[in-house]
């Protein structure tokens, strides 16, 4: 759950496959054993997205990444923010948590030597022109040193990870997944002061009542005692640890598996371990299910089905024709969408409850599907059997701006252009897309927009 110009993590909307997978480039920077991952639906972005839980602590076996080094102080030339009305919101928001009962002690660890922090600004508001394929993504994310570097955690850390599926149900190759794509195993969970990167955040005011919110979660932790204020860093959007937790989130799901009188996601592995568990479990993860397939679809599918809202059980898409690519029986889910993130021409997925569980950490389709395929790899599972339509080009920004706008002119209602996708844009696509006599897939490309621009 982490980072940078990506919306907050854990939010229940379902981002689109292709700009998420854009925004969950990870607000923190690119760890040194792996291309750059995402920084989660984790809730910095709530700042974007968020990820990276704990290391190992006290009796427990340490982790091999040694604490990051807290963000250097300003510049001069950087305090050239407004100082003195940033002063008078910490001095206001300081008298309202007072009220709201956090202690002399934690408000002066926290606020005194508090930062306005101009970087954390400049990344919040920046919006990314250029998009990534799904393929693109996976590429970059799952990819073989991960996977091995996976397979070495996931024996290291086997008992702790063991201990928290146990308890919760989460396999642990799910967790050390997550782990993986939110911190790439602890090497790389940021280094900015969490309390700094809220309180700049909830005073430049564009998102002022959730930053205000998940600052006062801040002080809480802290007043608590679970990690002091110099311990207490991450990414730029306020997503914390090795797992990338919110500070709303880590109230609500943080676990002391350790015993040792704290929650600590930076430097218990136990912790780290258990408080990611017991979010999926939280969130509806179900035992003994896996996240879901890889499928083929029967000749003549509607492909305007292949939406995670449309839910059936398994034995209603075996009834259709749904097989296996490996042709063992389909998962036994009760509830089940088919996923085609590369639209008609890509590999298809049958998805069950438990990869909605990850959507709720991190709300991107690509994000979901990455851990999925990697906690695969972990357990020396197969990775995507079909081929992705590799010469499709992922349509950019305004480019998406300009087919939402061409939809909306011909008549087919996408909602108001952002040049994002979502559930309207793509209702609107695969309208077109039937209105035309093509797969209604509601895939965006620079064939379809071509097409959409034509007079």
């Amino acid at each position: 759950m982490n980072h940078a110009t990506c919306p907050p993590r854990h939010w229940p909307r379902l981002a689109p496959i292709v700009l998420a997978a854009a925004l969950l480039g990870g607000c923190a920077s690119a760890p040194s054993t792996a291309p750059s991952q995402p920084s989660q639906a984790s809730q910095a972005s709530q700042a974007s997205q968020a990820s990276q839980a704990s290391q190992a602590s006290q009796a427990l076996q340490p982790s091999t990444a040694s604490p990051p080094t807290v963000t250097a102080p300003p510049s001069p030339a950087d305090e050239a923010a407004p100082s003195s009305a940033f002063a008078q919101w910490v001095s206001d928001f300081r008298a309202g948590a007072r009220t709201e009962g956090i202690s002399e002690a934690t408000l002066r660890s926290a606020f005194d030597d508090v930062r306005y922090l101009p970087r954390v600004i400049e990344l919040d508001r920046s919006q990314p022109e250029f998009t990534r394929t799904v393929w693109d993504y996976l590429d970059n994310t799952v990819t073989p040193q991960r996977v091995a570097a996976g397979q070495d955690k996931l024996l290291q850390f086997r008992s702790e990870a063991d201990a928290a599926a146990a308890r919760y149900g989460v396999p642990p190759a799910i967790v050390i997944a997550i782990w993986g794509m939110e911190s790439n195993y602890g090497s790389n969970y940021g280094s900015t002061p969490t309390i700094d990167a809220l309180a700049t955040l909830g005073f430049e005011g564009r998102r002022a009542e959730w930053a205000r919110a998940e600052l006062l979660a801040a002080l809480k932790i802290l007043d608590k005692g679970d990690i002091p204020r110099d311990r207490m860093v991450g990414s730029w959007a306020g997503a914390m640890g090795q797992t990338q937790f919110m500070p709303s989130n880590f109230l609500a799901y943080a676990v002391d598996a350790d015993g040792d009188g704290r929650r600590d996601i930076w430097d218990s592995m136990a912790d780290v371990m258990a408080s990611t568990a017991n979010f999926l479990s939280r969130a509806g993860w179900q035992a003994d299910k896996p996240w879901g397939v890889e499928v083929r679809l029967p000749a003549g599918f509607d492909f305007g089905r292949a939406d995670t809202a449309v839910r059936q059980s398994s034995a209603q898409w075996a009834a259709e024709g749904v097989r296996t690519v490996d042709g063992q029986p389909l998962p036994a889910f009760d509830e089940s969408a088919i996923l085609l993130p590369a639209g008609a021409r890509g590999p298809a997925f049958l998805v069950g409850p438990n990869f909605r569980a990850i959507l709720r950490y991190n709300n991107s389709t690509s994000y979901a599907l990455a851990v999925g395929l990697l906690a695969q790899r972990l357990n020396g599972g197969a990775g995507v059997q079909a081929s992705w339509p590799r010469d499709l080009v992922a349509l950019s920004r305004s480019q998406l701006l300009e087919l939402q706008t061409a939809l909306n002119q011909r008549g087919f209602a996408s909602g108001t252009p952002d040049g994002v996708m979502g559930p309207a844009t793509r209702d609107g696509l695969r309208r077109y897309q039937r209105s035309v006599g093509l797969p209604a897939d509601g895939y965006p490309s620079a064939e379809l927009l071509q097409r959409l621009e034509q007079p």
